[in-house]
């Protein structure tokens, strides 16, 4: 059965350097991409997660909507970091009347607020590995001020937010249309943005460890900005540009391997913690998206010290498109920034 026009949610990655916008056309057969589009926001705007200027992240979305010509009004949006808890808990089994109880009961050891101050859903996993008669269940809690923020925001942007997920989830998503995957692998999907890093290792599409920390792009954007006495958009340009064309190429080039060594040792800091904690289950494959996926030099470290295979996520892939309004050349650009938007796009009014 085709998704019916009410069912149908446009995915809208709110980031705290670009906002991202994906339309997609589903049926049993197949995914057709209809709109995707992205445009910068201006800094500060939203900083750790917390909207700060909630006008001008509104008229940045209209203005996005008004360009890709969408007129649906229905939008599934993501959160992510610090606002965010997500935790794989071990629990007895009970009884399905007595389960929202006892992880209820369950989850307020594990969440660092109190426990009024969250929206609390969760997700049974299975059966757990160490004991037949407790199963492994997956609880996200959301602060309620960090949900408040943004349906206002969504609200004065003129739309509907019916679903608000979580990043990793997100991309996840997209993640598990793609070809070509192999149940056996241990993935690590690492998703690098402006103000944060997301980790998810899964194992046949079910996630096995996620984690969220504060590396991104804006570290290295602020010790360019410092270093060549210059504002966070001039940053940005010199480091979209030849590394030669730097005002200082030898002093440039070293704060690239800097940064891309410190991502990669708090990365690999938490997959050897999981991997220890697991029996040794090694990763074997890496997926790079994010902004930060372009640092030269971070996906050769992560290869090295991991000794895994890397890639960068193509996250259009697993849908069809006109390549008439959608060029080889925009979707490899964009590729590394887009599989958000698009696997909130993925999302159904009555999802769970």
């Amino acid at each position: 059965m085709v998704f019916s026009k009410k069912d149908h949610l446009v995915g809208l990655d709110i980031g705290s350097a670009f906002i991202k916008v994906a339309e997609l056309q589903i049926s049993p057969k197949k995914k057709i991409l209809k709109k995707f589009g992205m445009t910068p926001l201006a800094p500060g705007a939203i900083v750790d997660g917390r909207i700060m200027d909630v006008e001008a992240v509104a008229k940045t979305i209209r203005a996005l909507f008004r360009s890709q010509k969408i007129r649906k009004k229905d939008v599934a949006i993501s959160t992510g970091g610090h606002s965010v808890v997500i935790k794989t808990i071990n629990t007895a089994k009970v009884s399905e009347k007595n389960l929202q109880e006892s992880i209820m009961a369950e989850a307020e050891q594990y969440i660092p607020y109190d426990i009024e101050d969250v929206n609390i859903d969760y997700q049974i996993l299975g059966e757990s590995h160490f004991s037949p008669d407790q199963m492994n269940v997956l609880l996200v809690a959301v602060k309620k001020d960090i949900v408040a923020e943004y349906m206002d925001m969504t609200t004065m942007a003129g739309l509907n937010a019916k679903i608000i997920d979580v990043d990793t989830f997100a991309l996840q998503n997209i993640y598990e249309t793609l070809p070509d995957q192999n149940p056996e692998d241990i993935v690590l999907l690492l998703d690098v943005g402006a103000s944060k890093t997301s980790l998810n290792i899964l194992r046949d599409n079910t996630s096995m460890m996620m984690r969220d920390n504060d590396s991104g792009t804006h570290q290295l954007f602020e010790k360019i900005s410092t270093q060549f006495e210059t504002d966070i958009q001039g940053a940005e340009k010199i480091l979209q540009a030849p590394v030669a064309n730097a005002p200082d190429p030898r002093r440039m080039k070293m704060m690239v391997h800097d940064v891309a060594n410190a991502w990669c040792s708090e990365i690999c800091e938490v997959v050897n913690t999981f991997q220890s904690n697991t029996n040794d289950t090694l990763v074997t494959k890496v997926v790079l998206s994010g902004g930060g996926s372009y640092l030269p030099g971070f996906a050769d470290n992560i290869r090295s010290e991991l000794e895994a295979e890397v890639f960068t996520i193509a996250p259009f892939r697993g849908l069809q498109m006109d390549e008439k309004k959608f060029s080889s050349t925009f979707i490899s650009r964009v590729g590394p920034q887009a599989p958000i938007a698009l696997g909130l796009a993925l999302r159904r009014v009555d999802d769970k």
